[in-house]
């Protein structure tokens, strides 16, 4: 039966319990094939590329079901589909049957993730900056949980984190089926004129689609941070623990954070706080050139941390000022799909920097890129 208005609570629970069951098997992935079912690093390489353009063409799908067909359904169905493979990894995970349960699950999460993004521009009597501080903070909890949980269960058996990444994926349809079923205020008058006002130049779209490129890149380094670092940070005779450990600062810096930065919007315009925190989180990168030891490590991990809670998570608030309300979907699985691109970029371009050049180059290149990007963002945005 639909109720009457959507809750912010569930939203970011749907979220929550979503990036806890996908943080059980990202870190998974790699070391499952390789040390459990024999597969050579190529291949693990290759599956994971492959997960990467299934959640791009989830992210695609969420937001074309979400605007043109059932917003509900839309949200239901990749769970559905996401639950079952997760249940079905409980009992099938050889070869190739985790390949491929795990590629469905991603295809779903990428719908999943710009579905509840798009639920989340119509929670009323919260303004959207603060909607997707919330939901930002619920996915950094979540990759926390998962991550930790991952690392107690994986010792004791692979076949517990696939049960308790189902138990998970569970909760989240329970939320999705009960919770979701809403009457999605229609748009408001104002924010029409205000599309209208873009759409006369086609300014709007175009910093939509330029602050896309700036998260690719953005995501494309971040995602070093989760591979080639780690072989840097262990070359410098720092214990692997020690990297782990930058992990669980980020996430705690972030569910600490977030509030605080929730209080920026009466004091800082959107534009200006997206700008601030790329360029900080940019300037880490320049940081990591003279990084040689753990400390420093922690101190650009922390600023990189800054940057990211600071400026990710108005992006999608800023999009949804900028864009048609009847697009919703459409325009906020355009920053998750710019995501997913970095995200499988970003391992090869990084692998292959190094290995022709060194680490000093590619940490050059990628802050480069970024603020080039971004450059690029505040020359449209100046008059905004």
């Amino acid at each position: 039966m639909q109720t009457k208005s959507l809750q912010l609570k569930w939203v970011v629970a749907a979220s929550l319990f979503n990036n806890t069951g996908a943080a059980l098997l990202w870190p998974l992935t790699t070391v499952y094939m390789h040390e459990y079912l024999g597969e050579s690093m190529t291949i693990a390489g290759v599956v994971m590329f492959v997960m990467s353009l299934c959640m791009m063409m989830g992210n695609y799908l969420g937001g074309v079901l979400y605007d043109r067909w059932n917003p509900y359904l839309a949200a239901v169905i990749p769970v559905i589909f996401a639950t079952g493979a997760a249940f079905l990894l409980i009992f099938f995970h050889q070869w190739p049957f985790f390949a491929i349960w795990l590629c469905l699950i991603s295809f779903a999460d990428g719908s999943s993730i710009t579905v509840i993004n798009s639920y989340g521009t119509k929670i009323e009597g919260k303004s959207t900056r603060y909607v997707f501080n919330m939901l930002y903070m619920a996915m950094n909890i979540g990759v926390v949980v998962g991550t930790l949980l991952v690392g107690v269960l994986l010792p004791i058996s692979p076949v517990l984190v696939f049960i308790t990444t189902a138990a998970f994926y569970a909760i989240f349809l329970l939320i999705t089926v009960l919770f979701f079923n809403v009457q999605l205020p229609k748009a408001t008058h104002q924010r029409r004129l205000n599309r209208q006002s873009h759409r006369g130049d086609r300014r709007g779209v175009r910093i939509v689609y330029a602050l896309c490129g700036c998260l690719m890149t953005v995501y494309l380094s971040y995602v070093l941070w989760e591979t080639v670092m780690s072989v840097r940070i262990t070359n410098m005779h720092i214990p692997f623990f020690a990297y782990s450990l930058l992990w669980t600062i980020n996430g705690g810096v972030i569910i600490v954070g977030q509030p605080i930065v929730n209080q920026l919007a009466g004091y800082i315009r959107v534009r200006t706080q997206i700008i601030w925190g790329i360029a900080i989180f940019a300037s880490s990168f320049i940081i990591l050139i003279f990084a040689r030891n753990f400390t420093m490590f922690v101190i650009d991990f922390l600023i990189l941390t800054v940057g990211e809670m600071t400026g990710i998570p108005a992006v999608p608030a800023y999009i949804d000022q900028l864009t048609d309300p009847r697009d919703t979907g459409y325009y906020q699985g355009l920053p998750n799909i710019a995501m997913s691109i970095g995200r499988a970029i970003g391992p090869l371009y990084g692998g292959l920097i190094i290995d022709y050049f060194n680490y000093e180059v590619l940490f050059i290149t990628v802050s480069g890129m970024m603020l080039t990007t971004l450059a690029y963002v505040v020359f449209l945005t100046r008059s905004k």
